[in-house]
């Protein structure tokens, strides 16, 4: 299969493998004002590894399911590139082994190229906006089309033109004195990143331009995948940023910062934790050791405290999980876009593994305050696991049913 130099934007039928259960959140007398805060409510994967003609819903809290090869992985690590991309990483950055993002069984076309397809929808005050992006994987690895469309109108457009140059001919709306403008962007990096650089804001249309591109940037720089790794956890470590890896290695570092900067949200920690851990847990501290490194400890209120290295690995996955899910991105490692106010983003925890290693009481506790920090609008969490039938029922949870 060939790809195409300008992916389509009609709306995608889900792919006949996967089905979508999605639980509302509880309906509400009043009228809530409208949702500004630039968030990606949906995954689009046209053809991506075993992933064809593909849409999925993406609500505050969003479960991938099904057994293993359905390709839950797959889906988040999507979502991850264009996260990556959007925050302006090049294509050899995000994708080291292309090929194997291109469909199984795909044909090259006359010229030997092939390559894959991928998108999303960024909600926000601009209404729905879309993103697709079609990538060619060999016999070079380049973008070769793109689409930016909000209300009905093409924003940007590009496609490749002269296989012999490293730029796509790029066109976005500015409906002034001519309804376009021309230029060449590199074909090795989103152009939708690139139009706050390039774009003037002179005319309405060019305005449309810079708030949709703005959004959906804002968006898609604002996930953290995390992948909590025990082993990394049970260590002392040196003290530094203070910013949460995506493997949870420096979580000691962490605590040693957030218990003294927020005493409420330490607070609700303690309390998951106390839901969550063998035992009874009146606090989690950090120490700094004679070295200049940091452990953490949990305190059991009478008797010695314990170390993180004597807790299992559901333990400290529920503990690093519950961390991110209420510290927010004041604390994690991640670019998120600091010019544009808190009020106005909305931070997504991309977790392959949800449940992985915990215990339904964990992965209950988990959920539960994933919904709840989903609720207020700041945070969101996609995940994903390969039974999600505790999860059914849940209010304000989205499932994603995906079959082998």
């Amino acid at each position: 299969m060939a790809v195409p130099s300008v992916p389509s934007v009609s709306a995608e039928p889900p792919a006949a493998d996967a089905s979508v259960a999605t639980v509302p959140a509880q309906s509400r007398e009043t009228r809530e004002p409208p949702d500004v805060r630039a968030r990606i409510t949906e995954l689009r994967l046209s053809a991506f590894a075993g992933h064809r003609r593909a849409g999925f819903p993406l609500g505050s809290v969003t479960l991938f399911a099904g057994p293993s090869g359905a390709g839950k992985t797959t889906a988040l690590a999507a979502y991850g590139a264009l996260a990556r991309l959007g925050g302006g990483a090049s294509l050899y950055e995000v994708f080291p082994d292309p090929v194997a993002c291109v469909p199984q069984g795909a044909r090259p076309d006359a010229g030997g190229r092939r390559g894959f397809r991928i998108g999303c929808t960024a909600d926000g005050a601009e209404g729905p906006v879309r993103l697709d992006v079609a990538v060619q994987a060999e016999p070079d690895l380049r973008i070769v089309g793109e689409r930016l469309t909000a209300g009905g109108v093409v924003l940007l457009e590009t496609a490749l033109r002269d296989p012999g140059r490293g730029t796509v001919q790029a066109a976005w709306h500015t409906a002034g004195a001519a309804p376009v403008t021309r230029a060449p962007l590199p074909d090795d990096r989103l152009g939708t990143a690139l139009l706050p650089l390039r774009v003037a804001g002179k005319t309405d249309g060019q305005r449309q331009v810079l708030a949709a591109a703005e959004q959906m940037v804002v968006a898609l720089r604002s996930v953290f995948p995390c992948d909590p790794r025990p082993e990394g956890m049970r260590t002392p470590v040196r003290t530094g940023s203070g910013r949460l890896l995506p493997g949870c290695d420096n979580l000691a570092d962490v605590l040693w910062r957030t218990r003294a900067e927020c005493a409420r949200r330490h607070g609700l920690l303690v309390e998951a934790l106390g839901a969550g851990c063998t035992g009874p847990v009146t606090d989690v501290v950090a120490e700094p050791l004679p070295d200049g490194t940091v452990r953490a400890l949990l305190d059991r209120g009478a008797g010695p405290r314990t170390e993180l290295a004597r807790l299992g690995d559901g333990e400290l996955r529920y503990l690093a999980l519950t961390l991110v899910l209420l510290t927010g991105p004041g604390v994690l490692d991640l670019d998120a876009p600091g010019e544009v106010p808190d009020a106005l983003r909305t931070l997504t925890v991309l977790t392959d593994g949800f449940d992985r290693c915990l215990d339904p009481a964990q992965r209950r506790e988990l959920l539960r305050t994933a919904v709840r920090m989903g609720e207020r609008g700041h945070i969101r969490c996609v995940g994903a696991v390969s039974d999600a039938s505790w999860a059914a029922g849940a209010e304000g949870v989205t499932v994603v049913h995906l079959d082998a």
